[in-house]
Parts: C-alpha cells; structure tokens; sequence
C-alpha cells in the first residue's frame, strides 16, 4: 500500500527532485544492470513453427529461466494497441480521478500505489489497476475505472483472448511434462484470471528505488505485454547476476510461477524476476496472471512409479501454497528492516534467509 498516511501517487512525486524516504530499497535490492542494457539471453519463441519444436523450446526457456518471450500469438495486434492507449490514458489522469477507485481491503479490484500486499515497509515505485477479470462472475464493475469510458469493454476483450492464449500455453507445457494437453489447464479447476495494469513513472533517483521488487509469482503462468521501454529483469542463479529482458514489439513474456514449479517437480523454474525504473521514460505493462482455483491439489503431476517428489513433503491446496508464498515474502522484508536496523552482520541476514526456503 501506500507508504504514508496522505496518498500522493508516485506520478505527482516524480515532480520532485529526490525519492522519498519510504521508496528507498535496501542497497542489496537496487538495481545492478541498466534497465536499457538488454540481454538477448532470454529465449524468444514463435507460436508459428511445428508443434514438436515449439514445445521443445518452451521446455528447455522453462528449465534454464522460467521465463520466455512469445511472438506469432494470434492476439489482435489492433487490440494490444488499444489497451495500451487506453491505459496510458487512464495513468494520465489527475490523481483525484484515480484515488476514486482506490482498492481497500474487502474490495475486488481497483487502483493501488506499490502493490495489494499490506505490511510493505518499503514501497514500490508503482502504481496499478487491479481487475478481477475472469471468471465472468467475480467481476465487480464498480471498481473498474470509468475513465477512458471505452476501457471497460477493451478490457474484457483483452482478458478473453488472453485466456485463449493462455489455454494454448498450458498445453504445449503439458505435452513437454510428457502428459496429455490439457492435464495441467484440468489441474488448475476453475482459473481466477487477475488482469493488472502497472505504471512505474520516471523517477528522481532510479538509482534508490525499484519499481516491483524481486519475486516469483504463485501463480501457474503469467502473460506479460512488456512495451517498448526495458525494466523487467531476471536471474537464474538466485540473484547473482541479473539480465534485462529486451523489449519485443507485441511479444508476451511468459512467466512461470510457483504452481508450476511444484506440479513439474521442480523441473521447469519459477520465474525470478524485478522490475526496475528510470528517470528517462515512463514505463508501463499489462500482466494477467492465470491463478488456480484455491482447492487446487499442488502436487507434481508426471510422477511416474518409482519416482521421487522432490519439491514438497505433502500435497497442498493452492490457496495454502498462495498464503505460504506471502508469509515468506513478508518475513523476508521484516528480517530485512531487522538487519538494517540492528545493523545485523550480511553473513547473519543471508542464514536467516536462508530457513524461509
């Protein structure tokens, strides 16, 4: 949520000449790589070729990265087109305009300043639109922005072809975990589509802030439409070194999260990725995350006799695997605030880490 009592958005604090207090990170969180200095490592995959190629492409981004960019989808290049305006437009607006949908705790949806994590003791430089979109029924039309007046309608268009591309995504995953097609999309129940729409404004001091801190998401897949302008990173060696994932016109990123880990037995990574901001160019992206229904079983799906479950000790309902992946994220932040204001040894800090795995 936001980090002080009078909500001021981070687009009006960017008027100003240095970050607030509450929007420094902790120097090990800060940027380590220009978030124009774009690495191609990151695997970009056509939907266009033959079937048997493009799983095994997918496979092999999934067991380096977990992460992937997709070109050749299918989604109405018009479309894309007319949901980025239109959120552009939205962003754009007079912050009393915005805080009028401001999401509270209870309500479904909505504008937020950092994220909809309560307990952040330091804030993104973010601000979002939250839209329970699918399934039709858990969407309250109250607390979708009415402003553009056409944005309502691309929004529901834009969140059904993602979930079409979404099913094919799950598909091809599928058939690279040796299963059948639609094992995994059967596995998820009833999919909770969160569709979110992020703007990290230019910013003072990129250089002390961070525009969504690192993380995996618990979801199964996440879509991304990136834009033109560089900011999401990733890293495969826990942190280590960290690659800035080039911007391709239209093309999805793809993120893994979580529930695929688990139910691939730890064979396909989590994405772990940031984003990070500049003071040079205004940065937005669309993210729908594919969410498993809460009673999902988390559990690997492609164990075969004999074999061991290397990831988990017992099987999980989702909804106890989402709430599992919060706490842990919160207590990483406490431990944190903890070390620096205890001035705790790196040694120490890392150790304590270390147990919340």
């Amino acid at each position: 949520m936001a980090p002080t009592t009078a909500v001021v958005t981070p687009t009006t604090l960017a008027k100003e000449d240095t970050v607030k207090e509450g929007y420094v990170v902790d120097e090990s969180e800060r940027a380590k790589v220009a978030y124009n200095l774009f690495s191609d490592d990151i695997p970009v995959i056509s939907l266009g070729g033959r079937r048997e190629e493009i799983v095994k492409q997918i496979v092999e981004a999934c067991e380096e990265w977990g992460i992937f960019q997709l070109i050749d989808h299918g989604v109405d290049d018009h479309l894309i087109s007319e949901m980025t305006n239109l959120t552009k437009q939205f962003f754009a607006l007079p912050d009393d305009d915005k805080l009028r949908f401001q999401m509270s705790e209870g309500k479904k949806g909505g504008f937020l300043i950092s994220s909809h994590l309560q307990g952040e003791v330091v804030a993104n430089w973010r601000e979002l639109v939250l839209f329970f979109a699918q399934p039709e029924h858990s969407r309250d039309y109250s607390r979708w922005p009415d402003k553009p007046k056409e944005w309502r309608a691309v929004t529901e268009a834009y969140s059904e072809q993602m979930m079409r591309l979404g099913h094919t995504i799950l598909g091809l995953l599928s058939e690279g975990l040796g299963l059948e097609k639609d094992v995994l999309v059967k596995s998820l129940g009833e999919i909770t589509q969160h569709l979110v729409v992020n703007h990290y404004p230019k910013c003072p001091q990129p250089e002390l802030a961070v525009g969504l801190k690192r993380h995996t998401d618990p979801s199964s897949i996440t879509l991304l439409l990136q834009g033109n302008v560089g900011g999401l990173q990733a890293t495969r060696d826990g942190g280590n070194t960290w690659v800035t994932v080039r911007p391709v016109h239209n093309a999805f990123v793809i993120n893994l999260g979580d529930y695929l880990y688990y139910t691939s037995n730890g064979r396909f990574k989590s994405a772990d990725h940031q984003a990070i901001v500049n003071k040079e160019e205004a940065r937005m992206t669309i993210a729908v995350f594919l969410n498993p229904h809460q009673d999902a079983r988390v559990y690997p799906l492609n164990l075969k006799e004999g074999d061991a479950c290397k990831v988990m000790d017992r099987p999980m309902t989702y909804g106890e695997m989402n709430h599992r992946h919060k706490t842990k994220y919160l207590e990483s932040v406490r431990l944190k605030k903890l070390a620096k204001d205890q001035n705790w040894a790196p040694e120490l800090l890392r150790s304590k880490l270390s147990q919340l795995h």
